[in-house]
């Protein structure tokens, strides 16, 4: 009898010894997988084949980030985690694990076994789960499985808090070279052809920088800044999903934007459209928060991105100025306004205008007439009477009438060179100020 107990006492202690060198040899395994260039799926590969049982990486938001079960591919053991694990009492599940900080063991009647769930640390944040599918089978040994959870967990932190520093520093590479192209730092063109390369840009297409400005909504100075930055983010996400080719960096409240331009070179067509959207989304997502576009002109080569990026900052900073909240502008399609945008106080345009066409605008208020767009036209028909008459549907001696009225208003001559560019001008400054209806 003696004999006996001690037989089964030594076949105990066997079993136990061999259990912790197997214990051991899993935990130099995964040591050793967090000196090598592993990832997460690697280490729920080893766990499920050393320990015979279903592992899982689930997010917060219960993704499936990695998965594997003992002889079975990777897509049979993602759906086999999908239909047996991921269900609304999960989300339970994982949270209290969140909050303990701790593996635990769970009974999982569901397959007549055992759930263990280890939170993944990084930092002080729980990104993901750590989450095994114990089997109910003689002799099972659930503290095995929780510290061999417990240390899978810590490996799984230690690989996604590298992952976390290598994208966050090929981030900032990849911010300090568009930088450098949206500056013109290069030392010489091949190098900025090399820094554009590194960013996907084809120097086959047609291209034009956009600089969005976000204005913050009115209120408290912190709510105010989260929101903007919310905003930001979502412009930059915006366009690279309508076009994935897009190089977006965001500095601040502003969304910088390098986009292909398909189509003919002056058109700009696209970039409007796009922008177009773009006020129109934020417009739904962010009601208290102001946006305004500017569109550079077109390019191929990466030297010329400072060049259209500068041309995009200026009119953008030009229309915000002039209180064109919710534009979107393209430098091409600027014209004579290039000019007026670049005058430091808009008070001085709009003192100009009303010397030259205050007393029509005041008429025009006071009788309804339509005198302005008239002018407008005729202008813009190089003084034809006939075209005018056929754009407003008028008798060509309407036209004569009200131009014949607006010299008598204004006291003008506008068969006078200087008289009709005095005219013309104004007509602009109204139009870039928006204060007609033109």
């Amino acid at each position: 009898m003696a004999e006996s107990l001690a037989s089964v006492g030594l076949s105990a202690i066997n079993q136990e010894n061999r259990t912790l060198r197997d214990l051991v040899e899993i935990y130099r395994h995964l040591s050793g997988l967090a000196l090598q260039d592993a990832d997460i799926g690697t280490v729920a590969e080893l766990i499920a084949r050393r320990t015979a049982v279903t592992v899982a990486v689930i997010s917060q938001k219960m993704g499936i980030l990695a998965a594997a079960s003992p002889g079975e591919s990777y897509e049979h053991s993602v759906q086999y985690v999908h239909d047996h694990l991921i269900h609304p009492r999960l989300a339970h599940t994982l949270a209290m694990a969140g909050k303990t900080r701790r593996a635990s063991r769970l009974p999982d009647p569901a397959r007549g076994g055992a759930m263990i769930v280890a939170p993944i640390l990084v930092g002080d944040t729980v990104p993901a789960y750590l989450v095994s599918l114990v089997p109910d089978s003689p002799g099972r040994d659930d503290d095995i499985h929780l510290m061999t959870a417990e240390h899978a967990a810590t490996i799984c932190g230690v690989i996604l808090a590298r992952e976390r520093v290598i994208t966050s520093a090929g981030s900032q590479v990849r911010d300090d070279l568009i930088e450098g192209l949206l500056s013109g730092s290069g030392r010489d063109n091949d190098e900025v052809v090399r820094w554009a390369h590194h960013l996907g840009f084809d120097a086959e297409r047609n291209h034009r920088v956009l600089s969005v400005l976000i204005e913050a909504p009115p209120g408290d100075g912190e709510r105010s800044r989260l929101v903007a930055e919310r905003a930001a983010g979502a412009t930059a996400r915006l366009f690279v999903a309508q076009s994935p080719d897009a190089i977006t960096t965001v500095r601040g409240r502003e969304v910088i934007v390098v986009l292909n331009e398909p189509g003919a070179p002056a058109t700009g067509i696209q970039s409007e459209q796009l922008g177009a959207l773009c006020v129109q989304r934020l417009g739904a997502l962010f009601p208290d928060v102001g946006v305004s576009i500017g569109i550079g002109g077109v390019f191929r080569e990466p030297a010329h991105i400072a060049r259209s990026y500068e041309e995009a900052r200026r009119t953008n900073e030009a229309i915000r100025r002039l209180g064109r909240r919710g534009a979107v502008v393209a430098f091409d399609n600027l014209g004579i306004s290039r000019l007026l945008l670049q005058v430091p106080d808009p008070e001085a345009l709009r003192e100009f205008a009303t010397d030259i066409l205050g007393e029509v605008l005041k008429h025009e208020q006071e009788h309804h007439s339509k005198y302005v767009t008239t002018l407008k036209c005729y202008f813009q028909e190089n003084n034809s009477l006939r075209r005018a008459s056929e754009r407003l549907h008028v008798h060509p001696n309407t036209i004569t009438y009200r131009v014949r009225r607006v010299e008598e208003i204004t006291g003008l001559d506008l068969e006078n060179y200087r008289d009709r560019l005095a005219a013309q001008v104004a007509l602009e400054i109204l139009e870039t100020l928006g204060e007609t209806g033109l």
